[in-house]
């Protein structure tokens, strides 16, 4: 190639560039989704414990760390949904589902996350979030490994794991979606109903 042609090649880029133009084709942007309100408000809790307690935002891995919808479409195959997001990382999403849900249940003095004052901490790690095609429509598996622990000293109380199915009434995406959210419901309830079992650990945080 002449240096004169090389030199075209480079002015006709700049133009370009310089124009706003692209030789990439443009994707097309993703549907972002939030978790469903619940479909029943939270009861308040019979007790209530005189303490503050923060909720971390759960650990996750580098898929579900992320506002990707995770999908297992067959086997060992791991996905995500084209076109569609979270409207944050998962892990955020949750921790803001949990703190809302607790809140209204009353079953603490106050309910937050762990960058606020708190006497209790609520650590966790965010193992399944996806949803899988074991059948037609899939289901959802959540999985979410918790740990109490006082603020104090550092001290775990208590600890346990929640393992949440629901299924999807279809495969469409905004179906899926309600999915997790029904999910999501369900592990608020069970979480609230353990920590309300936790009174002699929290006697000792008190």
């Amino acid at each position: 190639m002449s240096l004169r042609a090389t030199f075209s090649i480079i002015i006709l880029t700049a133009l370009l560039l310089s124009a706003g133009c692209s030789i990439l084709p443009e994707s097309n942007p993703a549907t972002l989704y939030r978790l469903p309100s619940p479909n029943s408000p939270a009861t308040q809790a019979a007790t209530s414990f005189p303490l503050r307690l923060g909720i971390a935002t759960p650990g996750a891995g580098h898929l579900l760390n992320s506002n990707r919808i995770v999908v297992y479409p067959q086997g060992n195959v791991v996905n995500v949904y084209e076109g569609a997001r979270w409207h944050e990382n998962a892990p955020d999403m949750l921790q803001a589902r949990l703190i809302s849900d607790l809140q209204q249940r009353q079953l603490f003095t106050s309910v937050s996350s762990d960058r606020l004052a708190h006497d209790v901490l609520l650590l966790s790690e965010l193992r399944h979030f996806q949803s899988e095609y074991d059948a037609s429509p899939p289901s959802i598996h959540l999985q979410l490994d918790v740990q109490l622990v006082n603020t104090q000293n550092r001290n775990p109380l208590a600890a346990t794991n929640f393992v949440i199915r629901t299924r999807a009434v279809s495969t469409e995406i905004p179906d899926v979606v309600d999915a997790f959210g029904e999910a999501s419901d369900a592990l608020a309830a069970q979480l609230s109903a353990w920590l309300a079992g936790q009174s002699n650990r929290l006697r000792i945080a008190d």
